[in-house]
């Protein structure tokens, strides 16, 4: 991107980090009100019946020979089952501060490309063809949002998300190095900027913010208080600094969730991360999790039978995990289809029960306000949203 490019995509915003280009790139914006919305990308396809167990269902444990292997956390009146590797999430399910959603899936079908099935997740349309926005459905209600200032979102992660991409400016930031800069670095910096205002400004607005946080997370390894290593805890600890100020909606992805084999050895990993992330945005987040919602969503769920690999294969519908003090968890909603053979979609996957859009569409609604008509024919093309599931308080 050429210089005049760059300032044209972050300046507008106010001077970031984002206006220096030896620094990691990051454009700050914010959304009007006090609720929080952080929406996790599951990338590759979890599936939601090992996540979140039917252990009730009598069709289960015959599709499922080695997966379900009786360790499962019973829930509720014991029809449902958390995967062991999400333990740490079982206090705040008991708190009612985190949940589930089963059978649910966007409005892809059939082909189960990764690819494709991402792209129309985060676009929020019902396919990529023709009239299909390439846009997405979080940048769009941020354009729809009276009174959005500077400051409105965060894009967290070293990829592009379509799911914030478009006119709405947002925030990004990658991990893929440490923030800080040696002294020497920041000379040379303020030595190139000095003689232009725009740059010099944002330099040295961008270096007191980076020199802030790393002292914050030194000072958290010092007392021993931080979480677990890993990138997706430094996404997490980053996105839970910026919501605790003006910051109100974040995104970021993990990845890990394409089970084809071994599926037993890879998603409890996968799983442990998540729970983790979760967990440490509500200790991050201190006061501001009980005005914060957090949506897990997939591409697509996997088949409803154990291959010959003991994984699962690309299927259709999957589950949405939730949390945040701001919604009623402590249940796993929807309407369950059944996992006889006549019940399967094309006899192979859950059936889709709901569209994942519609439970999207309501919490933005309910922490936001949002008008209904324009959820579903701006934010959400082509959805009908249909009764409020009631996840939000």
């Amino acid at each position: 991107m050429d210089r005049r490019g760059f300032l044209r995509s972050t300046l507008a915003l106010g001077c970031s980090v984002a206006a220096s280009p030896f620094l990691t790139p990051i454009a700050l914006a914010s959304a009007p009100g006090d609720a929080r919305l952080v929406v996790i990308i599951l990338r590759g396809g979890l599936d939601g019946l090992d996540a979140v167990q039917p252990l009730g269902d009598p069709d289960y444990a015959a599709l499922r020979p080695t997966l379900a292997d009786g360790r499962a956390i019973p829930l509720g009146n014991g029809f449902w089952g958390l995967h062991p590797a999400l333990a740490p999430l079982l206090p705040l399910w008991q708190a009612g501060e985190a949940g589930a959603v089963q059978a649910v899936s966007t409005p892809y079908r059939d082909r189960r490309s990764h690819f494709d099935g991402q792209d129309i997740l985060e676009a929020g349309t019902p396919g990529l063809a023709g009239e299909a926005r390439r846009d997405g459905w979080l940048n769009r209600m941020l354009l729809a949002m009276p009174g959005a200032r500077g400051e409105t979102a965060f894009a967290i992660g070293r990829e592009q998300m379509l799911i914030l991409q478009g006119d709405a400016p947002v925030s990004r930031w990658s991990p893929d190095a440490r923030l800080r800069l040696t002294p020497q670095a920041q000379r040379l910096l303020e030595l190139v900027h000095h003689e232009d205002p725009l740059f010099r400004d944002a330099s040295a607005e961008a270096l007191m913010i980076v020199n802030a946080l790393e002292s914050e997370a030194a000072g958290m390894a010092e007392m021993g208080g931080g979480p677990p290593a890993g990138d997706h805890m430094r996404l997490v600890q980053f996105a839970a600094q910026r919501l605790r100020a003006d910051t109100r909606i974040a995104s970021f992805s993990m990845g890990g969730w394409d089970t084809h084999g071994q599926q037993a050895q890879g998603l409890p990993r996968a799983l442990e991360r998540l729970a983790q992330a979760i967990v440490g945005l509500k200790d991050g987040l201190g006061p501001v999790w009980d005005r914060t919602a957090v949506l897990c969503l997939t591409e697509f769920g996997r088949t409803a039978h154990e291959n010959g690999t003991r994984g699962t294969d690309h299927g259709t519908a999957g589950v949405m995990l939730y949390a945040g003090g701001a919604l009623r968890g402590g249940m796993v909603a929807g309407d369950w289809p059944g996992l006889s053979e006549a019940a399967l979609y094309a006899r192979r996957d859950v059936m889709p029960t709901h569209d994942i859009r519609d439970h999207a569409a309501w919490v933005m609604r309910r922490l936001y306000g949002l008008d209904r008509g324009l959820l579903e024919t701006t934010v959400f093309p082509g959805l009908s949203m249909g009764s409020d599931p009631g996840l939000v308080l």
